[in-house]
């Protein structure tokens, strides 16, 4: 059985728009068969990395020197063979989901190798990770705002060796409500981030297509913008 677990670093915690998108992605997961999970990265109380000697690496292999929250998540990252990161677009991200990232160094060995011009390292033994995909939500108009996350998430991929499955993108997330209701697009590109937790079980991967309905606009950017401005504004 395929094993998702999935991290979500907002800061609204299981309330806001990064957890529906994250859900939906979720229960396409386990229509297709998978076994889920999902951390919430404020609940941990997490520490910051402090070890800039690699400690993890070269003194203790494969064991954070820091006591906290993550050492319940560690065995079930090691157990898991699909990794989601859900976060919502910050500078670049919230920082506890940093803290998370940084502290993912344990699941890493030592053995570089150099491919592409980049140094690599590779996932210890005994740990199932095998491919990683994000979730993530902003509030400004276009996609192409959470680039530094989907750059973050294909790299840390990258440097583990493992695959990028993909980036379900919800751009202005804002606007996929109305009176507190959600409006027929936002049901919509929910629909579609269903279907691309059901192709990441499925095919290891998530198509374009699909990842494209996730994203597809609700509104056009200048009403969008007028609204950010009128708030500004206070009308």
């Amino acid at each position: 059985m395929v094993r998702v677990l999935a991290v979500n670093g907002s800061p609204r915690r299981a309330k806001g728009n990064t957890a529906l998108v994250l859900r939906s992605l979720l229960e396409g997961a386990e229509a297709a068969g998978a076994e889920t999970e999902t951390v919430i990265v404020d609940e941990l109380e997490l520490k910051p990395c402090t070890c800039g000697a690699m400690r993890c690496w070269y003194g203790t292999p494969g064991e954070c020197c820091i006591r906290d929250g993550m050492d319940a998540v560690y065995p079930r990252l090691r157990a898991a063979d699909t990794l989601v990161l859900a976060s919502p677009v910050y500078v670049p991200l919230p920082g506890r989901m940093q803290d998370f990232l940084n502290r993912v160094c344990p699941l890493m060995e030592p053995r570089l190798e150099f491919h592409d011009g980049r140094t690599r390292a590779r996932v210890r033994p005994g740990v199932a990770l095998r491919r990683i995909a994000l979730v993530t939500t902003g509030d400004w108009w276009e996609r192409e705002n959470s680039a530094r996350l989907v750059g973050i998430a294909r790299e840390l991929a990258e440097v583990m060796n493992i695959g990028f499955a993909g980036a379900a993108i919800r751009p202005h997330a804002l606007a996929m409500w109305k009176d507190k209701q959600l409006t027929p697009g936002a049901v919509e590109a929910l629909a579609a981030a269903k279907r691309a937790g059901t192709e990441l079980v499925r095919d290891g991967t998530m198509s374009e297509e699909t990842l494209a309905a996730v994203s597809r606009p609700l509104v056009p950017e200048e009403t969008l913008r007028g609204m950010y401005n009128n708030w500004l504004r206070g009308d």
